[in-house]
């Protein structure tokens, strides 16, 4: 049974044994610690106003963290560019479900760092999903004959013939 909990984890258990889920995971480290880095790089010896440092230094994390998930977790030959734009809509989205979740459970009478917990929780959760499933996803080249030799393929085939 494909939707069943012993079914999800033992895919959770493949993608750890492929090395997708570690890989993912230390690369987020690896992108968090280059975005607090530079920001204190930045602001503390640079004397940047945080204003300004903040943005270039998780605008900088964001795209080390595209590309070294892109080649080094995934390693996925899908196109740049369009992989590119569907990481910019994820990141997007997360900006805001961040901001409802933590302000949801600061609402509650919650502090907000729990709300950055569970939103942070949260979000690399679905992102380690739709970066394997659709930001990273090889997409099959249009007008490029492929061999697809599934039984009803090779019979639409000599159909066509």
């Amino acid at each position: 049974m494909q939707g069943s909990p012993t079914s999800l984890v033992r895919r959770l258990f493949g993608f750890v044994r492929n090395g997708y889920l570690i890989k993912f995971l230390v690369v987020g480290v690896a992108s968090f610690a280059i975005d607090l880095g530079l920001l204190a790089l930045l602001h503390e010896v640079g004397k940047v106003d945080l204003w300004i440092a903040t943005p270039i230094a998780f605008l900088t994390s964001l795209v080390f963290n595209f590309f070294v998930q892109k080649k080094f977790t995934f390693q996925s030959g899908a196109r740049a560019h369009v992989s590119f734009l569907k990481y910019g809509a994820l990141v997007i989205f997360n900006l805001f479900a961040t901001d409802v979740i933590v302000n949801l459970i600061a609402g509650a009478g919650q502090s907000y760092a729990i709300g950055k917990v569970v939103a942070t929780i949260a979000t690399t959760a679905w992102n380690f999903l739709l970066y394997k499933h659709w930001i990273f996803k090889e997409q099959k080249a249009t007008g490029t004959p492929t061999a697809d030799l599934t039984p009803d393929a090779t019979l639409s085939s000599r159909r066509e013939k």
